[in-house]
């Protein structure tokens, strides 16, 4: 059976009203109190939230305490609850100077809450801002609170935030064999679908233990359509620091798994790519270990060679970069991917890799996964809450 949680229009108009202000879930929530499909008030509450949880330029944690909402925790998930760690750098535990309430790390020793940590625990609120591509690891922390409200028969709330790799569906579907923090649902790289959108996608598919004992609502955006434009107003993790890095992650996080430099430990991460010997272009830059985004970035401190993407257009899945350089690298009889089993990760699956290293064409792999990518657009239809234009809009009902 498939689950399916209220699109909520609260407004006399259309939701996509032509010239309306788009609004998170977060913004309608402390704006419009009685919007909530969950009671707050009386409530023992905890926040799953990051430096990329605001209103403006306040946090959802200082708005809710300043209408006197009892938070009592804070879960946050890689990369902390101010979002200054490195990737993949273990987050421990804190109180936050600024409000004085516990902090809770889900990229520690546990990467899902605890019945110890969610006891006398009424409420759950999730609010992260994500980016669209399977591998940025905020979907897996949605997915383990999802399973541990499931679990502990809490009501869980997801303030819904735009994404902003929204308008591209693209990529290898995930094989469950290869399951991991990086990729744990059978979706594509690119799925075109928010984390409220996944949300109900995880619940109504039993992706999660319980699911269906799950109490699951999601405040949607207001006024926003999937393919629309959107600059996030902070970066939501240190090394995306702008809408162009964004747009190239799905592209260049595949050479996480190779000796080559996005960027990490420059001022442009994820808009550059180069090598030392051989070059991959003529561009020069240095990485350095960068405070609270790159401390140990591949090839620090030495000069590499390569191409300058701050400028190209980006969008959607771009594999020319990886061809280009399995090429260079086979020409000088080296291996591109020296940690394979990362590469099969974070693709999903050994085919990718396989893909490349043959020296098939981006056509040729891209057409591999035309099938699966039709079967998941159906599959995710009955959860869409968004448009692509205002003429497809669907209600979505209670069940």
């Amino acid at each position: 059976m498939r689950y399916l949680i209220l699109l909520l229009c609260f407004a006399a108009t259309p939701c996509f009203a032509e010239a309306k202000e788009l609004q998170t879930g977060a913004q309608q929530l402390v704006t419009q109190p009685d919007i909530s499909p969950v009671e707050l008030k009386a409530k023992q509450i905890a926040l799953v939230v990051n430096q990329s949880s605001i209103v403006g330029d306040t946090h959802l944690l200082e708005l809710l305490l300043q209408q006197d909402l009892a938070v009592k925790t804070v879960f946050s998930p890689e990369h902390g609850f101010r979002g200054t760690a490195d990737a993949g750098a273990k987050v421990d535990n804190s109180i936050d100077p600024q409000t004085g309430v516990a902090v809770l790390s889900l990229y520690g020793k546990n990467k899902k809450p605890t019945a110890e940590t969610l006891k006398d625990i009424d409420l759950l609120i999730f609010d992260l801002q994500d980016v669209g591509v399977r591998y940025y690891t905020y979907l897996s922390t949605l997915h383990y609170v999802m399973e541990a409200a499931a679990e502990q028969n809490i009501p869980l709330l997801v303030l819904d935030r735009p994404n902003p790799n929204g308008a591209y569906v693209d990529g290898p579907v995930l094989d469950k064999d290869y399951q991991s923090f990086v990729g744990l649902h059978p979706i594509p790289l690119l799925h075109g679908m928010t984390l409220g959108e996944l949300a109900l996608m995880i619940k109504g598919e039993g992706w999660i233990n319980k699911a269906e004992q799950l109490k699951l609502y999601v405040l949607p955006v207001k006024n926003y359509q999937r393919d629309m434009p959107y600059d996030l107003p902070v970066r939501p993790s240190p090394n995306l620091p702008n809408a162009q890095a964004v747009a190239l992650y799905p592209s260049l996080g595949f050479f996480e798994a190779t000796p080559l430099s996005i960027g990490r430990g420059t001022d442009f991460p994820f808009q550059v790519l180069g090598y030392t010997n051989p070059p991959l272009g003529n561009f020069a830059f240095s990485p350095v270990a960068k405070a609270g985004a790159a401390l140990n970035p591949p090839l620090k401190n030495q000069l590499v060679l390569g191409l300058d993407l701050r400028s190209v257009k980006a969008g959607g899945l771009d594999l020319s970069y990886l061809i280009q350089a399995q090429r260079l690298f086979a020409k000088h009889q080296l291996k591109l991917f020296n940690s394979p089993d990362f590469m099969d990760k974070l693709s999903g699956s050994h085919k990718l890799r396989q893909q490349i290293e043959q020296g098939w064409s981006e056509a040729q792999i891209h057409q591999s996964w035309q099938s699966e990518l039709i079967k998941f657009r159906q599959q995710r239809q009955p959860y869409l809450l968004y448009p692509n234009h205002p003429a497809e809009q669907e209600t979505v009902t209670p069940k």
